[in-house]
């Protein structure tokens, strides 16, 4: 039971029936009123209505004292005023009267010295459900003394029908004030939108810490050796931790601070489009009663079609992350020993494994390369190069260098092994060559994981500079040098320059800052 003071503070007015905290069989009830379907394997189905993915075009945060000097403004953090937040705040506040409301109070961190407490509101039963689904749960002792460090108002079914007025981009709003300590949405159903903006809230917290916070995988192996795994949608972040030999952390977002690594969440968010027993069988076997399944199409009977994306290519489930059997219960390890960098690299240039060196590993970092292949949109005929700083630059209110020379500083003072893994293209660019077989990821990522691969000899590559093993177990030597394994040499020469001009052409956006950062020198040169 929510404590009347408590939620006197959230200045609703005459709220009917409060749901604090409901469980699952009756979140499950509720959701059957609002008429959602259940599959055949016993997972709640929501559509998320126009909205499948984030909006990122309408998130704004306040401007204002003290947090707007610390926040890097610009397409991705957008300003808005304190004047038009509270008129938004006002109209998500009407929305959430007078009505039946549900809270949950969930933490963001399993660490003890950095967690944070969030409290959500929202008048959809399926929106708690997944909030319940992705954060941690408190125990019931622990609610008795639950105080919010933060509020999230969900008043999705609300619109600002004066966004030209109120100078924004569209009717959709999600805006943050960080001094009030508070998130509003409205507009947009997507799931997403919650566990992403409390995302970007620990990206801004944490950092001004001295705690890093990072889009990343990461496991433990049985001897205590934990794995970081950074890496853009598609370059096999949730499938290469996923190890049947090594204990699962988290699948997306964590935090690094004095005592180690730590999962902000306690569930897991996954794409399902495509989705197989036999290639992915943890996520398959997860999608079970208390899953949610968003945005998927099923027959009469619940039988789910992983294939159709005719809603959707974003179709995802939520689950609670002890539906992994492989997972470390404490959500938290040691230091890590090994930090991989995944990359897709669609122009099948960069070697499938490469050490680096600290300048690389931050060069590396605050590039966040890796390749869209042809086809995905229209018009689009080869390859195209993403660059996203710190693999996550949508969700970093901070300069992407605070979170570089935070990753810096750690990975010298615990003397961590850094990798450049390449999960896309060798012996040829996309439609020539052929992708990066996972089972040779895999022995390269035991290679990491076993320390086998410091026994090697290493060879360096023309312009990247990357140093690469000349030999693993299980992989053949000739993919191990990109240029080998290339049959038109000269092409391999001018895609690789042709590759390295973009890398150099998106670093000079981090050379107009502090010298400290200038680790262009840690990139291809021509």
């Amino acid at each position: 039971m929510i404590k009347s003071e408590d939620l006197n503070k959230l200045g609703l007015r005459d709220v009917k029936e409060v749901y604090y905290n409901s469980d699952y069989e009756f979140l499950k009830e509720q959701e059957i009123k609002d008429g959602l379907k259940v599959a055949d394997n016993g997972a709640m189905m929501v559509d998320t209505g126009i909205f499948t993915g984030r909006s990122p075009k309408d998130k704004f945060f306040v401007d204002q004292e003290p947090s707007n000097k610390y926040i890097a403004w610009g397409d991705i953090n957008q300003k808005i005023t304190k004047e038009v937040f509270d008129e938004l705040f006002e109209k998500a506040k009407n929305e959430l009267s007078g009505k039946d409301i549900y809270i949950q109070d969930l933490y963001c961190g399993a660490s003890e010295a950095s967690k944070k407490s969030i409290r959500f509101v929202t008048e959809v039963a399926w929106q708690a459900h997944f909030v319940k689904n992705m954060f941690i749960r408190p125990t019931k002792e622990e609610l008795e003394s639950f105080s919010p460090d933060f509020v999230l108002y969900n008043a999705c079914k609300v619109v600002d029908d004066e966004w030209q007025k109120h100078n924004l981009n569209s009717e959709v709003f999600v805006v943050f004030n960080i001094e009030e300590n508070i998130a509003i949405i409205g507009g947009t159903w997507y799931g997403g939108e919650m566990k992403k903006g409390i995302f970007s809230m620990m990206n801004y917290w944490l950092p001004l810490e001295g705690k890093l916070s990072m889009h990343c995988s990461a496991n433990v192996g049985k001897e205590g050796d934990t794995a970081l795994f950074f890496g853009l949608s598609g370059t096999g972040k949730t499938t290469l931790s996923a190890d049947p030999k090594r204990y699962l952390i988290g699948d997306d977002e964590h935090g690094w601070d004095d005592e180690g690594i730590f999962n902000f969440e306690g569930g897991c968010y996954a794409k399902v489009i495509g989705l197989k027993e036999e290639n992915e069988p943890e996520i398959y076997g997860a999608i079970r009663e208390n899953a949610l399944l968003e945005n998927v199409v099923a027959s009469d009977g619940g039988v789910v079609d992983y294939e159709d994306k005719s809603k959707t290519e974003n179709t995802r489930v939520s689950y609670p992350i002890d539906f992994i059997p492989n997972h470390e219960p404490s959500l938290q390890a040691g230091h890590p020993k090994n930090i991989i960098f995944l990359t897709a690299d669609a122009f099948g240039v960069l070697p499938p494994v490469s050490k680096l060196t600290k300048e690389q590993a931050m060069y590396y970092f605050l590039s966040g390369y890796t390749a869209k292949v042809a086809g995905t949109e229209r018009g689009i005929d080869k390859p195209v190069a993403t660059f996203s700083a710190c693999f996550g630059e949508a969700f970093l209110p901070l300069h992407p260098t605070v979170y570089a020379k935070l990753l810096g500083q750690k990975i010298e003072k615990h003397d961590v092994n850094v990798f450049l893994v390449n999960t896309g293209w060798t012996g040829g660019a996309y439609g020539v060559g052929t992708r990066m077989s996972l089972k040779d990821t895999r022995a390269c990522i035991d290679a990491i994981m076993d320390g086998s691969i410091h026994n090697s000899e290493f060879g360096t590559t023309d312009t990247f500079d990357l140093s690469f093993p000349l030999s693993l177990p299980h992989v053949d030597p000739k993919v191990l040098n990109p240029k080998n394994a290339w049959q038109d040499k000269e092409e391999y020469i001018r895609t690789r320059d042709d590759l390295a001009k973009l890398f150099i052409e998106n670093f000079k956006k981090y050379l107009k800052d502090d010298a400290e950062f200038d680790y262009s020198q840690a990139g291809p040169k021509l």
